[in-house]
């Protein structure tokens, strides 16, 4: 018996006798990874974006994220959904995939056509699975909590119908993720209770905010799902069926022989581009939620680094190679050990060093970058986004 079923028959021994059955359906992982980067320019460019980058870590955010899931999904098992540009960078820092299990999207088409065209793939695996969509570049160091939380979604989502999603324990009243309400409890699976989802709100402002965390009972809404292929196809034949009918047609081609390359070309950009949360998430009325039991950053822009990396006396953090004089609260990124990086008399900058650019940006406007990278994007200088 081999190291993965062994692991496997343990997790069934917890489980109560009624769900043991049900949790013989075959798992999956599909990580969505086809995001730009754009607030980690210079470092995060098109073809090689922060999922891609050590950004936190010595290891790309995408290989940590595969690495926290062993012993719960085996690498085989794993789909990545990227872009065309980024799939063999995917490909080389992530060897361990499946490269038929690593799909490049000709066109960005937002989360719910990747959810339907995960569905599609998954289910041509196993009708009978239930899978998690994952994103690409969260931090959490908790490894072992990560996979204890999503085997109670997994066990939920394998006993019934329902569409589970993870919940963050909100620790500040942040105005820059969306929340779930938390409702009664459902029951426990797999040692964790579950519970019905209230409803899901917004991006709040920050008075919102702080009511929802003196409330108690709303959680960050981190972009985890998981379901049964059953559960996700009623929903998406539900709420967007123009978008399903869409897909069928490449599931189609894929029955008939042709690539997905090819496929993909001529169907996706078809596609309607809108978010899971909007189009059947917000809507759909057997939403479930695990609360994490683990460390959660999905680290949104540089200012975040500095929760990851220990600050000088001053306050300041630097990667890399940095000389710093009556300076304080500075964030110093740099890769070339080569390259010296020199602050004077500075406070509160984000200054990142790159090969073929520099930015230097105070960190109260961190969130500006992306549109210095739409700026740039219409100039001469397009080239240093690539």
């Amino acid at each position: 018996m081999d190291a993965w079923n062994q692991d496997t028959n343990s997790k069934l021994a917890i489980l109560p006798p009624e769900l043991i059955l049900k949790d013989m359906s075959k798992r999956y992982v599909v990580i969505m990874a086809g995001g730009r980067g754009e607030r980690f320019w210079p470092e995060s460019r098109t073809a090689r974006p922060k999922q891609l980058l050590p950004i936190v870590g010595e290891k790309a955010m995408l290989a940590q994220t595969i690495d926290r899931l062993a012993g719960l999904v085996p690498a085989e098992d794993v789909f990545v959904i990227t872009n065309t540009e980024q799939r063999d960078a995917v490909l080389q820092v992530c060897p361990e995939l499946d490269p038929n299990k690593v799909i490049g999207e000709p066109i960005g088409r937002d989360t719910a056509a990747a959810v339907g065209l995960a569905t599609v793939l998954v289910r041509r695996e196993d009708p009978e699975a239930v899978f998690a969509m994952l994103p690409a570049d969260a931090v959490i160091h908790d490894a072992a909590g990560l996979c204890a939380t999503l085997e109670s979604a997994f066990a939920a989502a394998e006993a019934d119908p329902v569409l589970a999603t993870i919940g963050i324990t909100a620790s500040s009243p942040a105005t820059g993720y969306g929340y779930i309400q938390q409702g009664n409890t459902r029951g426990d699976y797999a040692g964790q209770a579950v519970y019905q989802v209230k409803r899901f709100v917004e991006k709040p402002d920050l008075t919102t905010a702080q009511s929802y965390l003196d409330a108690g009972d709303y959680f960050w809404n981190a972009g985890m799902f998981i379901w049964s292929v059953s559960a996700i196809v009623a929903e998406l034949e539900k709420s967007t069926p123009t978008l399903w009918q869409a897909l069928q047609a490449i599931d189609q081609g894929l029955e008939s022989g042709q690539g997905i390359d090819a496929l993909l070309a001529q169907h996706y950009p078809k596609l309607e581009k809108i978010s899971v949360d909007y189009a059947i998430i917000e809507k759909a009325n057997n939403v479930v939620m695990v609360e994490s039991g683990f460390d959660w950053d999905d680290v949104g822009e540089w200012p975040a680094v500095s929760r990851h990396y220990p600050a000088d006396e001053a306050g300041n953090v630097v990667r890399g190679s940095a000389e710093l004089a009556d300076a304080s609260g500075n964030i110093v990124y740099s890769r070339d050990e080569k390259h010296l990086v020199a602050l004077v008399g500075v406070e509160d900058l984000i200054v990142v060093r790159t090969e073929d650019a520099t930015l230097v940006c105070h960190k109260d406007k961190a969130q500006e970058i992306k549109d210095l990278v739409k700026k740039i994007g219409t100039k001469a200088s397009y080239k240093h986004l690539t």
